[in-house]
């Protein structure tokens, strides 16, 4: 029972590093875009967009500059610890489902419009998005009826479609060093692969009455 608890307590001291480092790396992403400018990093082959949508780049700094913020929240509220601070979890809990549903997921919606890797791609980053809101909103809901055993399903449900920030580019990393194909077809296959398996996985834990 012991050895159970140690490997218990190694496995989460080996996923929060995890998400210390690829917290890490999704913050200098963002770092790139400040100041404002829209001829770096990913906006360079989004010019289309920026020249012809005046909205475009207000939609894309709402979603790069509020989902950093998502992440950090969403996992303090995941690992429900107050850390001697009083509401701490419950307002971490608080600012990820504002950020989500009224910033984040709306402005992700309206970039899966633009998605690049054509229709197959932008039909799975809008249902990503839709999922994302309502997932979070279901947390909500139940939260507010006091359901907190269904609520923290569902907040773990939001925060995998959360982490998709992270694992689609996991596996872009992956794709891209084992097959080098070619650009688009990588944006096709991470579009679903970034959140398919992340929502599995969870729905899994949550039958096995993991989580």
């Amino acid at each position: 029972m012991l050895s159970v608890k140690r490997n218990i307590k190694f496995f989460k001291i080996l996923l929060i590093i995890g998400f210390a480092y690829f917290f890490w790396l999704m913050l200098n992403i963002t770092l790139e875009y400040i100041p404002v400018n829209p001829n770096v990093s990913f906006l360079m082959i989004k010019q289309t967009e920026v020249e012809q949508r005046p909205e475009y780049l207000y939609f894309f700094y709402t979603h790069v500059y509020t989902s950093i913020f998502v992440l950090l929240s969403g996992f303090f509220a995941i690992i429900r610890k107050d850390f001697g601070w009083k509401s701490f979890h419950r307002n971490m809990g608080k600012a990820y489902i504002f950020l989500i549903l009224v910033l984040a997921a709306p402005s992700g919606i309206y970039m899966g419009f633009f998605a690049n890797g054509g229709l197959f791609s932008k039909v799975s980053f809008v249902i990503l998005g839709f999922l994302w809101w309502f997932s979070t909103f279901k947390a909500y809901q139940l939260a507010r009826r006091k359901k907190f055993k269904e609520h923290k399903q569902w907040m773990w449900r939001s925060f995998a479609f959360t982490l998709s920030a992270i694992t689609l580019r996991m596996w872009k990393v992956i794709i891209v060093y084992l097959f080098h194909p070619n650009p688009m077809d990588v944006y096709q296959i991470i579009a679903w692969l970034g959140w398919i398996p992340n929502i599995l996985i969870i729905d899994y834990l949550i039958t096995k009455k993991q989580i």
